[in-house]
């Protein structure tokens, strides 16, 4: 990874030397999304021309040859962009935003009964959800309802979880810790419905995983394999991580931002703990690189020649915005997450009218299988967004969670 010159002194002494100020950065970080964004826009109105897929809707990432990748609604990246354009328009309130998202999150809403993901919330909530809040249309509310429903048939009352993958025939039940992101769906559905039953399978799952996905040192594993039939943990392994032991950079910002939306969604006060010790382990690893952005996965990291994974990052900036709101720590998860944006603002933005219109170069998606490596990804450019959101609230004195009803048609 090559280093700006800029950023040079801020590595070399370990701390933060940049000529413009956090709400400087953040004013730019978005005029440049916008403009990104725009370019991201044609070009995946060409690539689909060029492709004549009429099923491929949204953008992933690029491949080795620079050319852009989309994706159908199937897959779990699917519904981050339409995310994007709605965060834009949040941030401007420019209706051209709303009226870009409207074919994307259309794209999305027939996902609301495919039983076979555990990813609803990525797809539905980041897309449809965002619509929501953001419109109050009621039929993304009934979207958000009937996507709770399908979610929750994957439940296993007995395990205590939501079953991640269908398709892995090593595990019997497997959990992954990037579940947690797709409790957040659960509990708003709650909200519309009315209905507790949604709310008493994400505080399962998550208390389910708080026992057994996390290791003394507050370390995650990514992978537990249950035995469906009794609930006993078969195997603690990892899928995308360097080893079954290891700490995978992106794994540890899933937990969290999980535990910090869960504290946020039932005032469990264990939740809020779990949340601050798993910060702790991030940001007092002695693997933690100057910048706070971490190398793909922690342990990974004691080698040479590793790439960074710059939407941890992004996903931990996010989360320690919002943590800060509920800890005794808030001033020093706000210092470190001003940054990690700062940081991601330096060194991680692409160039102006390159990558085909994403905006943060340099995230690892799955190392392991040789995909996505030293890329651009749609969601790193989703949580970089929802970062410089919540910090904008926090400089303007605004709640960091917008519940919506600000921006309306």
């Amino acid at each position: 990874m090559r280093i700006k010159q800029q950023l040079l002194p801020f590595l070399l002494a370990g701390c933060l030397t940049t000529s413009v100020q956090s709400q400087d950065i953040n004013s730019r970080a978005f005029q440049f999304a916008e403009h990104q964004t725009k370019l991201l826009l044609t070009e995946t109105a060409a690539a689909k021309k060029e492709l004549n897929k009429p099923k491929l809707l949204s953008p992933r990432t690029l491949d080795k040859n620079g050319k852009l990748v989309l994706v159908s609604s199937k897959d779990w990246c699917s519904g981050f962009f339409a995310g994007n354009l709605l965060f834009l328009y949040e941030y401007t309130g420019d209706k051209f935003w709303l009226e870009q998202s409207e074919p994307f999150v259309a794209g999305m809403e027939g996902e609301k009964t495919d039983g076979g993901t555990h990813d609803m919330g990525f797809k539905l909530y980041n897309s449809v959800g965002n619509a929501y809040r953001l419109t109050h249309q009621l039929k993304y509310k009934d979207d958000i309802v009937q996507a709770a429903k399908t979610l929750i048939t994957r439940f296993n009352p007995v395990v205590g979880c939501i079953k991640s993958w269908d398709s892995r025939k090593e595990w019997k039940f497997p959990v992954i810790i990037d579940n947690m992101m797709n409790l957040e769906l659960l509990f708003e559905a709650t909200r519309l419905s009315g209905d507790s039953s949604f709310y008493k399978v994400a505080v399962t799952h998550a208390n389910t995983t708080l026992k057994n996905h996390f290791r003394p040192d507050n370390s995650s594993y990514h992978v537990i394999d249950y035995d469906p039939e009794t609930g006993k943990v078969l195997h603690k392994q990892t899928h995308q991580g360097f080893a079954d032991s290891s700490a995978w950079a992106r794994g540890q910002a899933w937990g969290l931002y999980g535990y910090t939306m869960c504290y946020r969604e039932t005032h469990n006060k264990i939740y809020l703990q779990q949340a601050e010790k798993i910060a702790k382990y991030i940001f007092s690893n002695p693997q933690m690189p100057a910048d706070l952005v971490p190398y793909w996965d922690y342990d990974a990291a004691k080698l040479s020649g590793q790439p960074r994974d710059a939407s941890a990052a992004a996903i931990a900036a996010s989360a320690l915005y919002e943590l800060s709101t509920y800890s005794k720590n808030a001033k020093s998860y706000r210092k470190e997450a001003d940054k990690i944006l700062t940081s991601l603002y330096n060194n991680y933005q692409a160039q102006a009218d390159s990558a085909r219109g994403f905006l943060l170069l340099h995230s690892t998606g799955h190392k392991p299988a040789h995909s996505e490596i030293d890329v651009p990804i749609i969601y790193a450019d989703y949580y970089y967004l929802e970062a410089l959101l919540r910090q904008r609230r926090i400089a303007n004195r605004e709640p960091v969670i917008n519940t919506g009803g600000l921006l309306k048609n």
